[in-house]
């Protein structure tokens, strides 16, 4: 599949989050967002990476097109900010040239409104969005990654935007009791997701992402925040219209991405909470698994087994089950998929960070397992997520190792539903 974008390639001369989650994630401070491969104690020197894949000369040609790997099938990796501007960035490079990995998922804005790399939009500008910015040579590193045949996609957080919230007030979620900026549990400042301005400055910076070079758009955060009944009481929407529910503004404001970047031909893809898969109703943040998969080109469900509340899916711990999870969860998907025409191809997040106190740890088998999972159903695409950009090696397969074997049919035994 091609994709217009327009952009210089460069070509070398030589070669995250919260709904029912059973503890914690730490936040990565900026000095310790490593890229550290070293994986588990099982793995061994002779799999670690020990030399950088440092830039070397280049010159550009012009390519007219950004291409989907060769395999058409998305294996991929989040990239935090701060890892693509640092030197660790090469590392992930060098892994992914020796693995089944082909993509990188990069945050251009991440959840605290910073930027990866300056931005003309003048919202951003307004906002000192530019002020924070990850990776000042990010032009450079994005045609790095095509050079390597890497499958660059952008990450927008839309509604968790504390920088946008406190800098444009009036376009926050507003205190009922104090009259000013509402927060979460943690502090953080909201925007208000029935607010079309919101959605449109996410928009122009997709547009932005996609005239730079990215070959995909990804949106997250597309929904109203996920807070106790009790800490929501107190929040005040200014732009809500009478009438319109929190599914509609998400419905409504999600065709307004779709429109916004179909004249450059971009795919766009949405994150979605896992358990909007299995869920009846909204889960009171506004989504619906068929309002997605009815308009988006990839749906990317979070289906994180640490993330299920006790007894989901009939496991008492559903983190010990990463195989049954994901597959049930998936399996979920695809029931509710089938029914609708056109509908998006399902790309799911698989869990590859350790949350909560209790074992297990997420090992390569673990991380191994959620794909298996995957590939049983039939599906082909999958990103891992670590919020620090952390990846094990030995999770991955070698660049050219032999294809899966063909998927095996849904049993109960193997934990489908």
């Amino acid at each position: 599949m091609v994709r217009q974008a327009g952009a210089l390639l460069l070509a070398a001369l030589v070669t995250s989050r919260g709904l029912f989650a059973q503890g914690a994630v730490d936040s990565p401070a900026a000095d310790s967002t490593v890229v550290d491969l070293r994986g588990a104690p099982a793995i061994t020197p002779a799999d670690q990476l020990k030399v950088l894949l440092h830039p070397v000369e280049i010159r550009y040609v012009q390519q007219e097109s950004v291409l989907l790997p060769a395999t058409g099938s998305i294996k991929g990796l989040y990239v935090n900010a701060w890892a693509f501007g640092s030197p660790k960035l090469w590392q992930l490079v060098r892994l992914a040239d020796e693995t089944e990995i082909n993509a990188f998922v990069v945050d251009v804005k991440d959840d605290t409104g910073c930027l990866l790399y300056p931005s003309a939009v003048p919202t951003a500008q307004q906002i000192g969005a530019n002020q924070c910015v990850r990776a000042k040579d990010a032009r450079a590193r994005l045609d790095s990654l095509h050079a390597h045949g890497i499958y660059p996609i952008a990450r927008i957080v839309v509604a968790k935007d504390p920088l946008l919230a406190e800098r444009k007030p009036q376009w926050s979620v507003k205190d009922r009791d104090t009259g000013g900026v509402w927060r979460d549990r943690i502090n953080i400042a909201w925007v208000d997701a029935y607010n079309d301005s919101v959605w449109i400055y996410a928009a122009q910076l997709a547009q932005e992402a996609a005239r730079m070079g990215f070959a995909e758009v990804q949106f997250d955060y597309v929904r109203f925040p996920d807070e106790p009944r009790e800490r929501m009481a107190t929040a005040i929407f200014p732009a809500h219209r009478s009438g319109e529910t929190q599914r509609e503004a998400v419905r409504r404001h999600i065709g307004l991405l779709r429109d916004r970047l179909k004249p450059l031909a971009v795919p766009v893809t949405f994150d979605i909470f896992g358990l909007t898969a299995s869920a009846t109703g909204d889960l009171g943040i506004g989504q619906v698994w068929e309002d997605f998969a009815s308009v988006a080109d990839v749906v990317l469900p979070m289906v994180y087994p640490s993330h299920y509340y006790r007894g989901a899916f009939g496991f008492a711990w559903p983190n010990g089950q990463p195989y049954r999870v994901v597959r049930s969860a998936l399996n979920d998907a695809l029931q509710r998929s089938r029914p609708l025409p056109g509908s998006a191809e399902i790309r799911p997040f698989l869990q590859a960070f350790t949350l909560g106190r209790r074992l297990p740890r997420y090992t390569p088998f673990e991380i191994r397992e959620q794909i298996r999972a995957v590939e049983d159903l039939g599906i082909t695409s999958w990103v891992l997520w670590n919020p620090r950009s952390v990846y094990q090696r030995a999770a991955l397969r070698p660049k050219h190792a032999s294809p899966p074997p063909a998927p095996r049919e849904l049993s109960t035994a193997s934990g489908g539903r």
